[in-house]
């Protein structure tokens, strides 16, 4: 069954600031008296929501109130790192925006950023061009966090499509494990970190434009 619908992750994927977050991790983590290496990051932060990451960090007992005072210590500081950078979309990314809208192929954002950041997104990196706000699937404290398919289902039913027909990009250990559990038909892999995909036998890009656009027609 050929691919009608394209589901995007956005942290390390669309937007290519994993570096950011594992140095706003770093401050954070540092002020709390914790450490963890990039690849600790990778395994135990990258692609999980602030929820379950505060709750394992510190502790399963945090109140709703708690987690979002953490939650926004942490995205405070990465915001500012991201300010202080350039803010731009992936390599390629904008062209095949361009390509999907130009042959009909619908496609969103399921990612597992929280209001405060995709507000932020949308604000500094034009999102509203390419995409519907109130079509993008994000971490609102009622999705099971990566690497729970969940996320990626709400994103198929917010396009009307079938797993079978829906290919997934994404960067994360758990964000991949999630698009392997929603039995998405492709999954593509984005290497914005230079991270070891080899366990794994799918495509892996650095640029959007490596994508072979076949994939459509098939």
């Amino acid at each position: 069954m050929a691919i009608k619908g394209v589901v995007f992750d956005f942290n390390g994927t669309l937007f290519f600031d994993t570096h950011l977050h594992n140095q706003a991790w770093d401050i954070f983590l540092n002020r709390h008296s914790f450490a963890l290496t990039d690849e600790e990051k990778n395994f135990k932060i990258h692609g999980k929501n602030n929820a379950e990451i505060m709750s394992n960090l510190f502790s399963k007992d945090l109140s709703e109130s708690d987690i979002q005072a953490l939650s926004i210590e942490k995205e405070d500081i990465y915001q500012t790192l991201c300010l202080k950078e350039k803010m731009e979309l992936a390599p390629g990314v904008l062209d095949f925006l361009d390509y999907l809208e130009k042959i009909q192929i619908p496609f969103t954002i399921a990612t597992a950023s929280d209001l405060y950041n995709l507000q932020f997104y949308f604000e500094h990196l034009k999102l509203e061009k390419y995409f519907d706000f109130d079509r993008i699937v994000y971490s609102n404290g009622k999705i099971k966090s990566k690497p729970h398919p969940e996320i990626f289902l709400k994103a198929m039913e917010v396009l009307k499509i079938d797993a079978s027909e829906t290919l997934i990009f994404e960067d994360s250990t758990s964000g991949i494990l999630a698009a392997e559990n929603s039995k998405a038909k492709k999954i593509i892999i984005v290497n914005s970190a230079e991270n070891d995909y080899s366990k794994w036998n799918y495509d892996v890009i650095t640029s959007f434009d490596e994508i072979d656009t076949s994939i459509f027609s098939k």
